[in-house]
């Protein structure tokens, strides 16, 4: 009987396997204008992602997906000379960690992120107010009309396309009658333009690096949903501190160990990491949703 339920078992998971992997995706590319710091007029760009397969959309930065090719030749030249690379020096890091998931067809969402190892995210039931205007304009090749409303403490401004028939847009934004090509707040802190688009076969939620490193236990994919209170609280503290948990877990004696076929070692490569952590937590003053920011300060007061 044993047998029998594996020689069951094992077709059925091989087509589970097929199926996911078979898996394809409306990809809409959005080039992201942003303004990092409140006091300056710096303007960053970043290329963005939507994603929309049948049960769900995720946003989230492209950068590293966008390099996953060059990565793989990094990590397959490693594996076969047995020597490590920062590949930090070559790579070029993301703006923006979090990712936006809407599942469909409620559109509840969640705000995923990584924190140390883990997954976690909180979910939001967002109903946006939207004023849908008259006013209509042709952005790029797509016919476009007006519409507004407030969210996390500014007034946005979105033009969305019918042509394009997802109620769907950048970042938390959606439920429009038409995707949304262009949005951006009244002081253009942030502005988002749908910039092309494309049909992703054998779609991937994660990427290569996300893969691999959940493969070898590094991290874990597995999403945690935790109230928003206790991520807020566990975001802080992984600022603070972003190699806690790894410090935790590596023996004082490793410290001074080299990384194979390199001279630095294991403690100045956690240290290095430190660095980019930090470097990035403080490289963005002015988020999003400034409603958010300004109860925690009242909070703290």
């Amino acid at each position: 009987m044993k047998s029998l339920k594996k020689l069951v078992i094992l077709p059925l998971l091989l087509l589970g396997l097929m199926v996911s992997a078979q898996e394809t995706a409306n990809r809409f590319f959005y080039e992201l204008s942003f303004k990092p710091k409140k006091d300056s007029a710096k303007i960053d760009k970043v290329m963005a992602t939507l994603d929309i397969v049948k049960d769900k959309s995720i946003y989230q930065d492209f950068t590293i997906t966008a390099q996953d090719s060059i990565i793989k030749m990094a990590v397959e030249e490693m594996q076969k000379t047995k020597a490590w690379k920062d590949l930090s020096k070559t790579i070029k890091m993301p703006k923006f960690a979090f990712k936006i998931y809407k599942m469909y067809p409620d559109m509840k969402e969640q705000y995923v992120d990584r924190i140390s190892k883990n997954l976690f995210a909180y979910e939001e039931a967002i109903k946006f107010d939207w004023k849908i205007l008259s006013d209509k304009e042709k952005i790029g090749e797509y016919n476009t009309q007006k519409a507004t409303t407030e969210f996390g403490g500014r007034k946005w401004t979105a033009w969305f396309s019918t042509d394009i028939p997802f109620q769907d847009g950048p970042y938390k934004f959606y439920g429009l009658p038409g995707l949304i090509v262009k949005i951006e707040d009244e002081g253009k802190n942030y502005s988002w333009l749908l910039s092309g688009n494309k049909t992703v076969k054998n779609w991937k939620e994660f990427s290569y690096v996300e893969e691999l490193q959940a493969q070898s236990g590094m991290i874990s994919n597995e999403k945690k949903i935790i109230p928003k209170d206790k991520f807020d609280k566990a975001y802080a503290a992984y600022k603070q501190d972003p190699m806690a948990e790894w410090r935790a877990q590596v023996p004082q004696n490793m410290l001074t160990m080299k990384m194979p076929g390199s001279d630095i070692t294991i403690g100045e490569m956690m240290k290095n990491q430190e660095k980019i952590a930090k470097d990035f937590f403080n490289a963005n003053d002015n988020p999003i949703e400034v409603v958010q920011v300004a109860e925690k300060d009242k909070k703290k007061k």
